[in-house]
């Protein structure tokens, strides 16, 4: 008992630690997460088929078979039976309404039922539960209503009393001779180590990190709930003595400890976004192709991007390879799913999460034939894990820079209608691991008046920030029916022979006509700026007279223009000007683009 118990595993524990320690999605997440699905649903099948088997002992061979057919037709006929019938009751329900309570009690129902059914053929309750909970389509309206129903009522109430009643059955007292003790406990470490030992074969035969191998051995070897109250159930059949249980609970204490402390420090999944490697707009090689992933939460920003790609100006020798990730909430399963919508198309499936996404980006694409390609995919998961998917998708489509909507979303008088807190969580974890550069783009009500002429200003106050915003300005004036104005804020103590500065003033050669003449749509400008109070009025002054704006973040960087304006910021990912410009005060319908360059690693 000892041996088989420990060499298994819980697909929800496994599942619950991975979304405590926020790896749900990662790539080790993933791993360990399947292999757990794998472990615990042939572990289930083959003790389902020992306990049928049990009757041959107890009843007799004619009862082994019996209960043999009952819970082969178990796993089977639920399945079969119980999901064409759920799915019936979602394709009844309403497109954006709640599911019908009646479904919700006759599902409860069927519940009850079919724990009292397998406890005909020597099978415990759960069973008819694990069965049907399986079979029920996950996501919304009807795995997330019983999400909705039943979490809150089951994680809070339910499991604390059921985990106290099965513990209180353990007397430590009663652990036998120190023996005992050190039996059981050399089979679990010998379990655990042949598991180890495994984890770094299989990791080094496909030439994964042996950290990782260690990680996914620790991950593996997490015990929880529900393996505490599987040992309790066994003693309570009375198939297990007193003495190995109390060994057995305490080492269920030791193995989640050791498995969560242990993956905490050994694995950081943001280590593989380190930006030795240049991925930005600035070190794009001239008349190259602009790689960028965008980001869409809801169906108005489609829109937002859509626009921002018109706006890039696709042309042959301006192309743009834009992929755009739809990030959904995971509500009603456990696992995490990432689609290609083109993949996805190409093998006919029938699922589609992201209808009008795929129809929208098609239509762009066609409309840019030979000049824009665009990608669409979808990725469910949960909250706190939706960063990983972003820099995952941008690390591996090489992309030079991730569109990110802002979390606010504004009228066309100007008032704001909605603020989502978790996109903004989103945007601060974003820019601080992404693996290029990256662009938050505020909508400030204007998606319906956009066409495919664009008035666009940049605000230039020199840094990094600034540099990289000015060469994709730069490529918004391929269009020759865009117009460009380029501002550039100087005060009367401006250093020319500072090493940023004299970067500053080389990027500004080409705008200024210093090298090459100077393009009709270009116009560049100097402002000479000496506080923040000026800053504000000039803002406030061109604020009505473009379309769009787009500025550096320059976090952390200070200039005479800007300084007191750093303790008024209400969106610090907004950087000064940014914030200034998305203000309440700032009677503008401009969309704004606020980029930050790429970070490299200090």
């Amino acid at each position: 008992m000892v041996f088989v118990s420990h060499s298994g595993c819980s697909f929800a524990v496994i599942a619950s630690l991975l979304s405590d320690l926020g790896i749900l999605n990662s790539e080790l997440g993933r791993l360990a997460m399947s292999s757990a699905f794998l472990i615990d649903l042939s572990g289930g099948v083959l003790a389902g088929l020992g306990t049928a088997l049990w009757g041959a002992i107890e009843g007799g061979m004619l009862m082994a078979i019996r209960n043999l057919f009952l819970f082969i037709f178990y796993l089977i006929g639920i399945p079969l039976i119980g999901r064409p019938i759920m799915m019936l009751m979602v394709k009844n329900t309403p497109e954006g309404k709640p599911i019908n309570k009646i479904y919700i009690h006759f599902i409860v129902f069927a519940l009850f039922m079919l724990g009292i059914l397998a406890g005909e053929f020597k099978q415990p309750f759960l069973a008819g539960a694990i069965v049907l909970g399986l079979a029920v389509p996950e996501g919304p309206p009807l795995g997330s209503e019983l999400v909705n129903q039943f979490d809150l009522f089951s994680t809070w109430i339910l499991t604390p009393i059921f985990v106290t009643c099965c513990v209180m059955k353990v007397n430590l007292t009663k652990c036998g001779p120190p023996i005992v003790i050190v039996v059981i406990t050399g089979f679990i470490i010998m379990v655990h180590t042949i598991k180890l030992f495994q984890c770094f074969i299989v990791c080094k035969y496909c030439n994964m990190p042996s950290s990782d191998g260690l990680c996914l051995a620790l991950i593996l070897s997490c015990k929880g709930v529900i393996d505490t109250c599987s040992f309790v159930l066994v003693y309570d059949g009375m198939r297990q003595s007193q003495q190995a249980i109390g060994v057995m609970v305490i080492s269920t204490l030791i193995l989640a400890t050791i498995s969560r402390t242990g993956v905490k420090l050994l694995y950081d999944p943001s280590r593989k976004y380190a930006g030795y490697q240049k991925r930005n707009i600035m070190n794009l090689k001239q008349n190259t192709e602009l790689r960028l992933v965008a980001v869409v939460h809801r169906a108005i920003h489609m829109v937002h991007i859509k626009n921002f790609l018109s706006l890039c100006s696709p042309a042959s020798d301006n192309a743009i390879v834009a992929d755009v990730l739809y990030l959904m909430e995971l509500i009603g399963r456990t696992t995490p799913i990432f689609i290609s919508h083109r993949l996805q198309q190409r093998k006919r499936s029938t699922h589609d999460y992201s209808g009008e996404l795929v129809v929208t980006f098609d239509l762009f694409e066609r409309d840019h034939a030979g000049s824009a390609t665009v990608n669409t995919y979808t990725a469910i998961s949960p909250t706190t894990s939706m960063p990983e998917d972003v820099c995952y998708l941008a690390l591996d489509k090489n992309a030079a820079i991730i569109i990110l909507p802002f979390h606010i979303r504004w009228l066309q008088n100007g008032s704001i209608e909605s603020q989502d807190k978790n996109v903004r969580s989103l945007n601060s974890k974003v820019l601080e691991r992404a693996p290029c550069s990256i662009g938050i783009l505020v909508d400030r009500g204007s998606a319906t008046k956009f066409s495919h002429i664009y008035k666009v200003a940049m605000i230039f106050l020199g840094g990094p920030d600034d540099r990289e915003a000015l060469h994709l300005a730069r490529r918004f004036s391929k269009n020759v029916d865009n117009t460009l104005f380029i501002y550039r804020l100087l005060s009367s103590d401006h250093d020319s022979t500072g090493w940023e500065q004299m970067i500053d003033d080389e990027e500004l050669r080409q705008v200024r006509g210093a090298y090459v003449k100077l393009e009709n749509n270009v116009k560049y400008e100097e402002k000479n700026i000496e506080d923040a109070s000026q800053t504000t009025n000039f803002i406030r002054e061109i604020s009505k007279n473009f379309d769009f704006f787009i500025v550096g973040r320059r976090n952390g960087l200070k200039s005479p223009q800007t300084i007191g304006l750093e303790n008024w910021t209400e969106y610090p990912e907004l950087g000064v000007i940014g914030d200034l410009l998305a203000s309440r005060d700032m009677e503008s319908n401009a969309s704004i683009l606020v980029v930050q360059q790429q970070q490299q690693p200090k």
